[in-house]
Protein backbone atom coordinates (compact mmCIF):
# COMPACT_ATOMS: atom_id res chain seq x y z
CA UNK A 1 0.00 0.00 0.00
CA UNK A 2 1.50 3.31 -1.03
CA UNK A 3 1.54 5.91 1.92
CA UNK A 4 1.20 9.62 1.70
CA UNK A 5 4.67 11.81 1.59
CA UNK A 6 5.48 15.28 2.33
CA UNK A 7 9.07 17.03 1.87
CA UNK A 8 11.73 15.82 3.68
CA UNK A 9 12.96 19.77 4.31
CA UNK A 10 11.96 23.44 3.01
CA UNK A 11 13.12 25.26 0.08
CA UNK A 12 12.63 28.42 -0.92
CA UNK A 13 12.34 30.43 -4.61
CA UNK A 14 12.69 33.77 -5.31
CA UNK A 15 11.75 35.72 -8.30
CA UNK A 16 9.86 38.58 -9.91
CA UNK A 17 5.79 37.67 -10.17
CA UNK A 18 4.70 37.92 -13.76
CA UNK A 19 1.13 39.80 -13.27
CA UNK A 20 2.34 42.79 -10.32
CA UNK A 21 6.65 42.72 -11.32
CA UNK A 22 6.98 42.61 -7.34
CA UNK A 23 10.29 40.08 -6.40
CA UNK A 24 8.65 37.78 -4.50
CA UNK A 25 9.69 34.29 -2.04
CA UNK A 26 7.84 31.33 -2.05
CA UNK A 27 8.46 28.62 0.54
CA UNK A 28 7.51 24.64 0.39
CA UNK A 29 7.73 23.29 3.60
CA UNK A 30 7.03 19.91 5.37
CA UNK A 31 3.45 19.10 6.53
CA UNK A 32 1.83 16.32 8.34
CA UNK A 33 -0.62 14.01 7.26
CA UNK A 34 -3.70 14.26 5.22
CA UNK A 35 -2.69 17.98 5.76
CA UNK A 36 -3.16 18.61 1.20
CA UNK A 37 -1.80 21.86 -0.25
CA UNK A 38 -2.39 24.64 1.71
CA UNK A 39 -0.67 28.63 0.73
CA UNK A 40 0.08 31.08 3.55
CA UNK A 41 -0.04 34.90 3.00
CA UNK A 42 2.95 35.96 5.39
CA UNK A 43 2.51 39.29 3.88
CA UNK A 44 -0.71 39.95 5.52
CA UNK A 45 -2.03 40.77 9.01
CA UNK A 46 -3.22 37.28 10.66
CA UNK A 47 -1.02 35.58 7.79
CA UNK A 48 -4.33 33.86 6.39
CA UNK A 49 -4.11 30.06 5.02
CA UNK A 50 -5.74 29.79 1.65
CA UNK A 51 -6.48 26.01 0.91
CA UNK A 52 -5.81 25.22 -2.23
CA UNK A 53 -8.77 23.40 -3.48
CA UNK A 54 -10.84 23.69 -6.86
CA UNK A 55 -13.68 25.44 -5.16
CA UNK A 56 -11.24 28.11 -4.22
CA UNK A 57 -10.30 29.63 -7.58
CA UNK A 58 -12.01 32.80 -8.26
CA UNK A 59 -10.00 33.27 -11.48
CA UNK A 60 -8.78 31.80 -14.38
CA UNK A 61 -8.50 34.05 -16.90
CA UNK A 62 -4.69 33.93 -17.36
CA UNK A 63 -3.81 31.65 -14.49
CA UNK A 64 -4.91 30.04 -11.21
CA UNK A 65 -6.44 32.37 -8.61
CA UNK A 66 -6.97 30.60 -5.60
CA UNK A 67 -8.55 32.98 -2.69
CA UNK A 68 -10.16 32.87 1.10
CA UNK A 69 -11.82 36.35 1.68
CA UNK A 70 -9.81 39.29 0.94
CA UNK A 71 -6.41 36.90 0.35
CA UNK A 72 -5.11 35.69 -2.69
CA UNK A 73 -2.80 33.85 -4.57
CA UNK A 74 -2.18 33.41 -8.52
CA UNK A 75 0.22 31.72 -10.63
CA UNK A 76 0.30 28.72 -8.86
CA UNK A 77 -0.26 25.90 -11.12
CA UNK A 78 3.49 25.37 -12.23
CA UNK A 79 4.34 25.21 -8.15
CA UNK A 80 1.02 22.27 -7.94
CA UNK A 81 2.03 20.44 -10.85
CA UNK A 82 5.15 19.95 -9.46
CA UNK A 83 3.88 18.80 -6.19
CA UNK A 84 1.16 16.59 -7.59
CA UNK A 85 3.43 15.25 -9.97
CA UNK A 86 6.30 14.27 -7.72
CA UNK A 87 3.72 12.42 -5.47
CA UNK A 88 3.76 15.17 -2.86
CA UNK A 89 0.80 15.02 -0.85
CA UNK A 90 1.03 17.45 1.91
CA UNK A 91 2.62 20.38 1.91
CA UNK A 92 2.63 24.23 3.80
CA UNK A 93 3.45 26.87 1.52
CA UNK A 94 4.34 30.28 2.16
CA UNK A 95 4.54 33.18 -0.28
CA UNK A 96 5.29 37.26 0.68
CA UNK A 97 2.64 38.52 -2.13
CA UNK A 98 -0.14 38.17 -4.05
CA UNK A 99 1.32 35.22 -6.54
CA UNK A 100 4.25 32.75 -6.56
CA UNK A 101 7.34 33.85 -8.75
CA UNK A 102 6.93 33.38 -12.55
CA UNK A 103 11.10 32.26 -12.30
CA UNK A 104 11.23 30.75 -16.08
CA UNK A 105 7.43 30.21 -16.52
CA UNK A 106 8.01 26.47 -16.02
CA UNK A 107 7.84 24.09 -13.15
CA UNK A 108 11.67 23.35 -13.69
CA UNK A 109 13.06 25.02 -10.42
CA UNK A 110 10.29 23.38 -8.08
CA UNK A 111 11.09 20.01 -9.32
CA UNK A 112 14.59 20.58 -9.28
CA UNK A 113 14.40 21.64 -6.01
CA UNK A 114 11.57 18.97 -4.20
CA UNK A 115 14.51 16.31 -5.60
CA UNK A 116 17.07 17.83 -3.85
CA UNK A 117 15.10 18.41 -0.69
CA UNK A 118 13.94 14.81 -0.90
CA UNK A 119 10.77 13.38 0.02
CA UNK A 120 9.86 11.41 2.82
CA UNK A 121 7.12 9.05 3.29
CA UNK A 122 4.22 8.90 6.00
CA UNK A 123 2.67 6.72 8.09
CA UNK A 124 -0.94 7.49 6.52
CA UNK A 125 -2.08 5.37 2.90
CA UNK A 126 -2.48 7.46 -0.12
CA UNK A 127 -6.10 7.78 -0.65
CA UNK A 128 -6.83 7.76 -3.97
CA UNK A 129 -9.68 8.10 -6.34
CA UNK A 130 -10.09 5.64 -8.69
CA UNK A 131 -11.77 6.73 -11.65
CA UNK A 132 -14.66 3.76 -12.96
CA UNK A 133 -16.67 5.57 -15.39
CA UNK A 134 -15.95 7.98 -18.22
CA UNK A 135 -16.16 11.81 -17.19
CA UNK A 136 -16.35 14.58 -18.86
CA UNK A 137 -16.71 18.63 -18.80
CA UNK A 138 -17.39 20.45 -21.78
CA UNK A 139 -17.03 24.52 -23.07
CA UNK A 140 -18.99 25.06 -26.12
CA UNK A 141 -17.49 28.68 -26.07
CA UNK A 142 -14.33 27.28 -26.27
CA UNK A 143 -15.14 24.13 -27.97
CA UNK A 144 -12.99 22.70 -25.03
CA UNK A 145 -13.30 19.30 -23.37
CA UNK A 146 -11.79 17.39 -20.72
CA UNK A 147 -12.81 13.49 -20.58
CA UNK A 148 -11.23 10.85 -18.01
CA UNK A 149 -11.24 7.28 -18.34
CA UNK A 150 -10.80 4.41 -16.18
CA UNK A 151 -7.17 3.55 -15.50
CA UNK A 152 -4.40 2.00 -13.79
CA UNK A 153 -2.66 4.92 -13.15
CA UNK A 154 -2.61 8.68 -13.95
CA UNK A 155 -1.98 9.67 -17.27
CA UNK A 156 -2.76 12.53 -19.74
CA UNK A 157 -2.78 13.59 -23.17
CA UNK A 158 -3.43 17.36 -24.29
CA UNK A 159 -4.10 18.52 -27.42
CA UNK A 160 -4.11 22.03 -28.60
CA UNK A 161 -5.20 24.15 -31.75
CA UNK A 162 -4.55 27.97 -32.41
CA UNK A 163 -5.37 30.07 -35.55
CA UNK A 164 -1.62 30.17 -35.77
CA UNK A 165 0.48 29.37 -38.68
CA UNK A 166 3.38 28.48 -36.52
CA UNK A 167 0.76 26.77 -33.84
CA UNK A 168 -1.84 25.49 -35.45
CA UNK A 169 -2.16 21.72 -33.50
CA UNK A 170 -0.33 20.33 -31.42
CA UNK A 171 -0.24 17.18 -29.02
CA UNK A 172 1.73 16.13 -26.14
CA UNK A 173 1.31 12.75 -23.60
CA UNK A 174 2.64 11.74 -19.93
CA UNK A 175 1.93 8.01 -19.54
CA UNK A 176 4.00 8.04 -16.56
CA UNK A 177 4.22 10.31 -13.82
CA UNK A 178 8.08 9.26 -13.26
CA UNK A 179 8.62 10.93 -16.45
CA UNK A 180 7.06 14.04 -15.71
CA UNK A 181 10.60 15.50 -14.48
CA UNK A 182 12.18 15.22 -18.10
CA UNK A 183 9.30 15.27 -20.35
CA UNK A 184 7.28 17.73 -18.91
CA UNK A 185 8.56 19.97 -16.30
CA UNK A 186 11.28 22.49 -18.23
CA UNK A 187 8.23 23.29 -20.50
CA UNK A 188 7.40 27.16 -20.34
CA UNK A 189 4.61 28.87 -20.61
CA UNK A 190 3.62 30.74 -24.38
CA UNK A 191 1.75 33.87 -25.31
CA UNK A 192 0.99 35.42 -28.83
CA UNK A 193 2.11 39.12 -29.78
CA UNK A 194 -1.29 40.21 -30.53
CA UNK A 195 -1.96 39.16 -26.86
CA UNK A 196 0.77 41.28 -25.30
CA UNK A 197 -0.66 45.05 -25.60
CA UNK A 198 -3.89 44.34 -24.12
CA UNK A 199 -2.43 42.57 -20.81
CA UNK A 200 0.11 45.31 -20.67
CA UNK A 201 -2.13 47.77 -20.62
CA UNK A 202 -4.69 46.12 -18.45
CA UNK A 203 -1.56 45.83 -15.94
CA UNK A 204 -1.95 42.15 -16.17
CA UNK A 205 2.03 41.06 -16.60
CA UNK A 206 4.37 43.42 -15.10
CA UNK A 207 6.85 41.25 -14.39
CA UNK A 208 6.54 39.38 -18.12
CA UNK A 209 9.89 39.21 -20.39
CA UNK A 210 11.26 36.84 -22.84
CA UNK A 211 13.15 34.76 -20.04
CA UNK A 212 9.85 33.57 -18.27
CA UNK A 213 8.22 32.71 -21.68
CA UNK A 214 7.61 31.86 -25.53
CA UNK A 215 6.54 34.59 -27.44
CA UNK A 216 4.88 34.38 -30.48
CA UNK A 217 5.28 36.61 -34.10
CA UNK A 218 2.36 35.12 -35.75
CA UNK A 219 0.87 38.10 -37.53
CA UNK A 220 2.76 41.22 -38.65
CA UNK A 221 2.71 44.51 -37.14
CA UNK A 222 4.04 48.22 -38.16
CA UNK A 223 7.78 47.74 -36.64
CA UNK A 224 7.32 50.89 -34.50
CA UNK A 225 4.89 48.73 -32.66
CA UNK A 226 6.54 46.22 -32.18
CA UNK A 227 9.52 48.38 -30.75
CA UNK A 228 7.02 49.36 -28.79
CA UNK A 229 6.47 46.46 -27.35
CA UNK A 230 10.11 45.01 -26.83
CA UNK A 231 10.22 48.76 -24.45
CA UNK A 232 7.51 48.01 -22.25
CA UNK A 233 8.90 44.59 -21.61
CA UNK A 234 12.85 45.84 -21.32
CA UNK A 235 14.23 43.84 -24.53
CA UNK A 236 15.66 43.71 -27.06
CA UNK A 237 14.12 45.27 -30.36
CA UNK A 238 13.36 42.71 -33.25
CA UNK A 239 12.61 43.19 -36.70
CA UNK A 240 9.03 43.52 -37.91
CA UNK A 241 9.25 41.49 -40.79
CA UNK A 242 10.75 38.31 -39.25
CA UNK A 243 7.81 36.05 -37.72
CA UNK A 244 7.99 32.89 -35.49
CA UNK A 245 9.10 31.94 -32.29
CA UNK A 246 10.42 35.48 -30.06
CA UNK A 247 12.82 33.75 -27.62
CA UNK A 248 15.99 34.08 -25.95
CA UNK A 249 16.51 30.29 -25.47
CA UNK A 250 15.64 27.57 -27.89
CA UNK A 251 12.44 25.39 -27.48
CA UNK A 252 13.30 22.72 -25.58
CA UNK A 253 10.67 20.48 -27.54
CA UNK A 254 9.19 20.84 -31.17
CA UNK A 255 5.80 20.97 -28.78
CA UNK A 256 6.77 22.55 -26.11
CA UNK A 257 3.28 24.83 -25.64
CA UNK A 258 1.27 21.86 -25.65
CA UNK A 259 3.78 19.98 -23.00
CA UNK A 260 3.13 23.17 -21.16
CA UNK A 261 -0.56 23.31 -21.02
CA UNK A 262 -0.61 19.50 -20.15
CA UNK A 263 1.95 20.83 -16.81
CA UNK A 264 -1.08 23.28 -16.44
CA UNK A 265 -3.68 20.45 -16.66
CA UNK A 266 -1.76 18.81 -13.65
CA UNK A 267 -1.04 21.62 -11.81
CA UNK A 268 -5.24 22.27 -11.46
CA UNK A 269 -5.99 18.64 -11.18
CA UNK A 270 -3.62 19.02 -8.20
CA UNK A 271 -6.33 21.25 -6.81
CA UNK A 272 -9.13 18.19 -6.47
CA UNK A 273 -7.14 17.49 -2.96
CA UNK A 274 -6.80 13.39 -3.70
CA UNK A 275 -4.17 11.54 -6.56
CA UNK A 276 -6.27 10.08 -8.93
CA UNK A 277 -6.40 6.87 -11.32
CA UNK A 278 -7.51 7.27 -14.49
CA UNK A 279 -7.08 8.67 -18.45
CA UNK A 280 -7.51 12.38 -19.29
CA UNK A 281 -7.72 13.47 -22.86
CA UNK A 282 -8.38 17.22 -23.10
CA UNK A 283 -8.40 19.13 -25.82
CA UNK A 284 -7.94 22.90 -25.96
CA UNK A 285 -7.72 23.00 -22.69
CA UNK A 286 -7.57 26.30 -20.72
CA UNK A 287 -8.05 27.11 -16.54
CA UNK A 288 -11.11 27.76 -16.76
CA UNK A 289 -11.88 24.38 -18.22
CA UNK A 290 -9.47 22.45 -15.87
CA UNK A 291 -11.36 24.47 -12.90
CA UNK A 292 -14.56 23.49 -13.91
CA UNK A 293 -13.16 19.80 -14.36
CA UNK A 294 -11.64 19.84 -11.46
CA UNK A 295 -14.76 20.74 -9.90
CA UNK A 296 -16.99 17.71 -10.96
CA UNK A 297 -14.44 15.35 -9.62
CA UNK A 298 -14.79 16.83 -6.55
CA UNK A 299 -18.02 16.46 -6.47
CA UNK A 300 -18.09 12.96 -8.03
CA UNK A 301 -16.05 12.48 -4.64
CA UNK A 302 -18.42 13.62 -2.53
CA UNK A 303 -20.63 11.42 -3.80
CA UNK A 304 -18.36 8.44 -3.23
CA UNK A 305 -16.65 8.72 -0.40
CA UNK A 306 -15.75 5.62 0.05
CA UNK A 307 -14.70 3.63 -3.23
CA UNK A 308 -15.42 0.42 -3.85
CA UNK A 309 -12.36 -2.26 -4.64
CA UNK A 310 -12.69 -3.51 -7.97
CA UNK A 311 -13.89 -7.30 -8.04
CA UNK A 312 -13.45 -9.43 -11.04
CA UNK A 313 -15.44 -12.42 -10.42
CA UNK A 314 -13.40 -14.65 -13.25
CA UNK A 315 -9.84 -13.52 -11.17
CA UNK A 316 -8.82 -16.48 -9.00
CA UNK A 317 -9.05 -16.14 -5.25
CA UNK A 318 -5.92 -15.54 -3.29
CA UNK A 319 -7.55 -17.54 -0.62
CA UNK A 320 -10.52 -20.34 -1.80
CA UNK A 321 -13.14 -20.96 0.99
CA UNK A 322 -11.17 -24.19 1.74
CA UNK A 323 -8.15 -22.23 2.81
CA UNK A 324 -10.60 -20.02 4.93
CA UNK A 325 -11.96 -23.21 6.35
CA UNK A 326 -8.26 -23.92 7.40
CA UNK A 327 -7.62 -20.30 9.32
CA UNK A 328 -11.16 -19.79 10.79
CA UNK A 329 -12.69 -21.89 13.34
CA UNK A 330 -16.19 -20.89 11.64
CA UNK A 331 -18.23 -23.85 9.98
CA UNK A 332 -21.89 -24.02 8.40
CA UNK A 333 -23.73 -21.80 8.47
CA UNK A 334 -21.42 -19.00 10.57
CA UNK A 335 -18.69 -19.15 7.80
CA UNK A 336 -19.60 -15.71 6.12
CA UNK A 337 -16.61 -14.97 3.14
CA UNK A 338 -16.57 -17.09 0.00
CA UNK A 339 -13.12 -15.74 -0.50
CA UNK A 340 -10.34 -13.43 -0.54
CA UNK A 341 -9.27 -11.53 -3.52
CA UNK A 342 -6.19 -8.88 -2.55
CA UNK A 343 -4.73 -8.95 1.08
CA UNK A 344 -1.57 -6.86 1.97
CA UNK A 345 0.11 -5.56 5.27
CA UNK A 346 -2.72 -3.51 6.07
CA UNK A 347 -5.59 -4.07 4.32
CA UNK A 348 -8.30 -6.93 2.90
CA UNK A 349 -10.87 -7.09 0.22
CA UNK A 350 -13.08 -10.19 0.74
CA UNK A 351 -16.55 -11.26 -1.24
CA UNK A 352 -19.45 -13.16 0.31
CA UNK A 353 -22.25 -14.22 -2.44
CA UNK A 354 -25.75 -14.02 -0.88
CA UNK A 355 -28.02 -17.09 -1.97
CA UNK A 356 -31.60 -17.46 -1.59
CA UNK A 357 -30.53 -20.54 0.58
CA UNK A 358 -29.23 -18.87 3.24
CA UNK A 359 -30.57 -20.61 6.27
CA UNK A 360 -31.45 -16.93 7.97
CA UNK A 361 -33.59 -16.02 5.30
CA UNK A 362 -36.01 -18.61 7.01
CA UNK A 363 -37.32 -16.36 9.63
CA UNK A 364 -35.28 -13.02 8.10
CA UNK A 365 -37.73 -12.90 6.58
CA UNK A 366 -39.55 -15.52 4.42
CA UNK A 367 -41.56 -12.91 2.70
CA UNK A 368 -39.10 -10.41 2.13
CA UNK A 369 -35.29 -11.87 2.53
CA UNK A 370 -33.11 -9.56 4.29
CA UNK A 371 -29.59 -10.55 5.37
CA UNK A 372 -29.17 -10.07 8.87
CA UNK A 373 -27.41 -6.38 9.76
CA UNK A 374 -25.34 -8.80 12.52
CA UNK A 375 -24.04 -11.11 9.75
CA UNK A 376 -22.79 -8.07 7.64
CA UNK A 377 -20.93 -7.15 10.24
CA UNK A 378 -19.88 -10.65 11.69
CA UNK A 379 -18.47 -11.80 8.09
CA UNK A 380 -16.73 -7.92 7.76
CA UNK A 381 -15.26 -9.18 11.37
CA UNK A 382 -13.91 -12.52 10.00
CA UNK A 383 -12.44 -10.80 6.65
CA UNK A 384 -10.61 -8.68 9.84
CA UNK A 385 -9.76 -11.61 11.53
CA UNK A 386 -8.38 -13.06 7.92
CA UNK A 387 -6.30 -9.40 7.48
CA UNK A 388 -4.64 -10.31 11.06
CA UNK A 389 -3.62 -14.06 10.58
CA UNK A 390 -1.90 -12.70 7.57
CA UNK A 391 0.61 -11.29 9.74
CA UNK A 392 2.04 -14.05 11.99
CA UNK A 393 3.59 -17.26 10.97
CA UNK A 394 2.25 -20.65 11.30
CA UNK A 395 -1.72 -18.61 11.39
CA UNK A 396 -3.25 -21.89 11.19
CA UNK A 397 -1.99 -22.03 15.80
CA UNK A 398 -4.05 -18.51 16.13
CA UNK A 399 -7.64 -17.26 16.73
CA UNK A 400 -9.19 -14.30 16.59
CA UNK A 401 -11.23 -12.80 19.36
CA UNK A 402 -13.13 -9.47 18.49
CA UNK A 403 -13.07 -7.44 21.70
CA UNK A 404 -15.00 -4.25 20.74
CA UNK A 405 -17.29 -3.28 17.85
CA UNK A 406 -18.00 0.65 17.22
CA UNK A 407 -19.78 3.10 15.04
CA UNK A 408 -21.92 0.42 12.95
CA UNK A 409 -24.23 1.76 10.19
CA UNK A 410 -26.49 0.14 8.21
CA UNK A 411 -26.97 1.80 5.03
CA UNK A 412 -29.23 -0.22 2.94
CA UNK A 413 -30.73 -3.29 2.96
CA UNK A 414 -28.80 -6.69 1.37
CA UNK A 415 -30.79 -9.24 0.03
CA UNK A 416 -30.53 -12.67 -2.11
CA UNK A 417 -28.87 -12.09 -5.29
CA UNK A 418 -26.36 -9.35 -4.19
CA UNK A 419 -22.62 -9.70 -3.32
CA UNK A 420 -20.99 -8.33 -0.60
CA UNK A 421 -17.43 -6.88 -0.82
CA UNK A 422 -15.92 -6.17 2.46
CA UNK A 423 -12.92 -3.91 2.92
CA UNK A 424 -10.62 -3.89 6.33
CA UNK A 425 -8.11 -1.73 6.73
CA UNK A 426 -5.99 -1.82 9.61
CA UNK A 427 -6.15 1.54 11.78
CA UNK A 428 -2.89 0.90 14.06
CA UNK A 429 -0.47 -1.87 13.84
CA UNK A 430 -0.81 -5.09 15.79
CA UNK A 431 0.69 -4.48 19.02
CA UNK A 432 0.25 -6.66 21.97
CA UNK A 433 -1.80 -9.04 20.29
CA UNK A 434 -4.51 -6.19 19.86
CA UNK A 435 -5.23 -4.28 16.59
CA UNK A 436 -7.89 -1.92 15.58
CA UNK A 437 -9.61 -2.25 12.13
CA UNK A 438 -12.42 0.17 9.58
CA UNK A 439 -14.15 -2.16 7.94
CA UNK A 440 -16.93 -1.60 5.35
CA UNK A 441 -19.13 -3.64 3.14
CA UNK A 442 -20.67 -2.69 -0.54
CA UNK A 443 -23.05 -3.43 -2.77
CA UNK A 444 -21.92 -2.18 -6.19
CA UNK A 445 -20.44 1.06 -5.62
CA UNK A 446 -22.74 1.05 -2.56
CA UNK A 447 -21.83 1.48 1.09
CA UNK A 448 -24.43 -1.01 2.59
CA UNK A 449 -22.45 -1.20 6.08
CA UNK A 450 -19.40 -0.05 8.22
CA UNK A 451 -18.10 -0.54 11.56
CA UNK A 452 -14.75 -0.32 13.66
CA UNK A 453 -13.63 -3.37 15.11
CA UNK A 454 -10.93 -3.70 17.65
CA UNK A 455 -9.37 -7.58 17.91
CA UNK A 456 -7.28 -9.92 20.06
CA UNK A 457 -5.05 -12.54 18.79
CA UNK A 458 -4.29 -15.74 20.89
CA UNK A 459 -1.87 -18.70 19.72
CA UNK A 460 -4.47 -21.40 21.22
CA UNK A 461 -3.45 -24.36 19.07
Amino acid sequence: MLKQTTLRGSFSLFGKGLHTGLQLTVTFNPAPENFGYKIKRIDLDGEPVIEAIAENVVETSRGTVVAKGEARCSTIEHGMAALYAMGIDNCLITVNGPEFPILDGSARQYVENISRVGIEEQNAPKDFYVIKKKIEVRDETSDSSIIILPDDQFSITAMISFDSQFLSSQFATLDDMADFETEIASARTFVFVREIEPLLKAGLIKGGDLDNAIVIYERQIPQESLDKLADYMNVEHKDATKLGYINDKPLVWYNEPARHKLLDIIGDMALIGRPIKGRIIATRPGHTINNKFARQIRREIRAHEVQAPNYDCNEAPLMDVNRIRELLPHRYPMQLVDKVIAIGANSIVAIKNVTTNEPFFQGHFPQEPVMPGVLQIEAMAQAGGLLVLNSVEEPERWSTYFLKIDGVKFRQKVVPGDTLIFKVELLAPLRHGISSMKGFAFVGEKVVCEATFTAQIVKNK
